[in-house]
């Protein structure tokens, strides 16, 4: 707790400096909550009284109903104050002609640095996060009835304009069984990893009759030997998703939901395929997307400059997506819907709760999650824009909004003159939007991680984990070198300089440029004489420490290794390069060797002592 508090010390004397302010009573009051409350104060009450700040920035005023120890009931808070005094008016609390844009950086960095660290929550909030599933499950099954059949038909006619070219060409590639399946690096319901689950055994009814097992689980006709112990589950006895929680803040954890082998490597098949029909569609992918931020932030950016761009964010986004909405998305690609249908699992295994059946399409885990989603969201979006409109949308009223509405996930961006309509149009299908951090009437916005306000960058730089003490802490001395090298860039020395003390007592911890593969300090300065010259290629090297990942032995042969080698290629060939690409830096393909069929799965990182490059 002691480096804590001194990191914590060292980050507020940074921020006065830079705001031209004392932090002496801010820092006092920390350590006295945090006595009381320990970390829960900063990564708990903190990011609230964020929220209520960037709420004050779109409200044009200071909420004070919002800021739960502000200590005052008119003005500004007591917390903070002389932060605050430079983007509020002191006394009436309302947002000045001028604001300081780094007073704006500087509340949020300080309130919003702790709010992702990764520790697990206590067993009540996990259970808590449980017991939503279970009810937001059960919203999801009753909102689907109560929808106007007119409007549900509006839906479906937007979605035949918005995505009928790409579902077509989907839905003939599974007609003509051209979709290319694949494994992915993650969990498996059945703990299966690595290559072993290119040696599956198990299949479903209900994917036999879309994706038969004797054309996807073998190299050809004549292997029909190796089929002989695969097992064709019924409905009934299908194996459910296993719902489990991930940590994502100490408030509340991250429920996914880890799908079976058989179901996720036709979902990748899917996917794949998607992808390359949006990609290929250059004004489907203009709207939505899932490789790429950049749109979003430049139209974020726009919207803080001139408010033309709302930005909303969805609570419970993925858990919301009924899969009755998506089956009408999809109602006139008959072998579509079959085949998206059929590599959905239709029950959970859920926590404290049991087996319960499923009315959402799928949790986050399944590969087709997010582009169902985006799709719904985005035919959504239209809904509530033909509702403003007054009449119905055609397809060159569609293609007017070209760059200006954007959904990547639940992160959506909207014209500002529609966002009413947009919500209620999501409200009606029983999505929930986050009021918290949606914004629209005044000059921040926030959308994928990127935050703006005036136009002007106002991110900030997260602790994603505890401070390290030992060098066996290999997560957290990563996580320190990225962080101490995020604020050193932000103009934060001495918290920099605390983190060089603090690494500098585990590690070797010499100055890199930024392309090194050495864990290093980064500088503006440049960097110290080089320690060693490279004998070979005569570039300088420093001693240091390296990350090293070790890609666990999973070893395939036979039949089995032989589909993954085919298929792998077939990818290639299907212009998904980019996929093979990404695997490849996650160990599951080692182009040009065998060692993807000896190694295979989620590689282990350690960090490891030697010389290496400076630059």
């Amino acid at each position: 707790m002691k480096s804590l508090n001194e990191f914590l010390r060292h980050v507020l004397d940074d921020l006065g400096t830079w705001c031209c302010t004392s932090t002496d009573q801010d820092y006092n009051t920390v350590l006295a909550r945090m006595e009381h409350e320990g970390l829960s104060f900063l990564t708990i009450a903190l990011p609230a009284f964020a929220k209520a700040f960037e709420q004050s920035l779109d409200e044009g005023q200071v909420v004070q109903e919002l800021f739960a120890f502000s200590g005052k009931r008119s003005g500004t808070p007591k917390f903070l104050s002389g932060f605050f005094e430079l983007v509020f008016d002191s006394k009436t609390g309302r947002l000045l002609d001028e604001p300081s844009v780094t007073a704006i950086w500087a509340i949020r960095q300080f309130t919003l640095m702790w709010a992702k660290i990764a520790l697990p929550c206590t067993s009540a909030r996990e259970s808590a996060a449980m017991a939503q599933y279970v009810e937001t499950e059960r919203y999801v099954r009753d909102n689907h009835d109560s929808i106007d059949p007119e409007v549900m038909g509006r839906f479906a006619r937007l979605g035949r304009l918005l995505w009928s070219g790409v579902f077509s060409r989907v839905d003939y590639q599974i007609h003509e069984g051209t979709i290319v399946p694949k494994h992915g690096p993650g969990a498996t319901a059945e703990s299966t990893r690595g290559n072993a689950k290119w040696a599956q055994r198990e299949w479903t009814s209900r994917l036999d009759e879309v994706f038969p097992h004797w054309e996807y689980l073998t190299t050809s006709l004549w292997d029909f030997g190796n089929l002989d112990d695969v097992r064709i589950l019924e409905p009934g006895a299908e194996r459910p998703v296993r719902v489990i929680s991930v940590p994502k803040t100490l408030k509340t954890p991250r429920i996914i939901s880890i799908e079976p082998v058989a179901m996720q490597y036709m979902q990748q098949g899917i996917l794949g395929a998607l992808q390359r029909e949006l990609q290929a569609d250059d004004f489907a992918w203009s709207l939505i997307g899932w490789t790429s931020e950049v749109p979003n932030k430049h139209l974020a950016r726009q919207g803080s400059r001139n408010g033309a761009y709302a930005t909303l964010d969805l609570k419970e986004a993925s858990d919301r997506v009924a899969n009755q909405h998506v089956r009408v998305l999809l109602a006139d690609h008959p072998w579509l819907q079959k085949g998206v249908a059929a590599a959905r699992s239709r029950t959970a295994d859920v926590p404290g709760h049991g087996l319960i059946p499923l009315a959402k399409f799928a949790s986050m885990g399944s590969a087709l999650t997010f582009p169902m989603e985006a799709m719904v969201f985005t035919t959504l979006i239209f809904l509530g824009i033909e509702k403003d409109l007054g009449h119905s949308l055609t397809t060159r009223d569609i293609q007017s909004y070209r760059e200006k509405v954007r959904c990547y996930g639940d992160d959506i961006i909207v014209p500002v003159e529609h966002v009413h309509s947009v919500i209620e149009a999501l409200e009606t299908f029983g999505l929930v939007v986050n009021l918290g951090k949606s914004f629209w009437t005044g000059k921040f916005r926030e959308s994928c991680g990127w935050d703006w306000f005036a136009g002007e960058d106002v991110r900030v730089t997260r602790l994603r984990a505890p401070l390290p003490s030992s060098r066996e802490d290999v997560l957290e001395i990563v996580s320190a070198v990225s962080t101490r090298n995020q604020l050193y860039k932000a103009g934060m020395w001495k918290t920099a300089a605390y983190l060089d003390s603090v690494l500098e007592g585990l590690i070797p911890f010499p100055y890199v440029y930024e392309t090194s593969p050495m864990l290093g300090r980064h500088s503006f300065l440049g960097i110290e004489p080089p320690q060693r010259q490279c004998r070979n290629l005569h570039r300088p090297l420093v001693r240091g420490m390296r990350v090293s990942t070790v890609i666990p032995i999973s070893k395939l042969d036979g039949q089995d290794a032989l589909l993954k080698c085919l298929t792998l290629l077939e990818s290639r060939q299907s212009s998904a390069l980019e996929e093979v690409m990404r695997q490849t830096a996650l160990g599951e393909i080692a182009t040009g060797s065998e060692r993807h069929l000896e190694r295979s799965g989620r590689p282990a990182v350690n960090i490891k002592a030697g010389w290496g490059s400076v630059a």
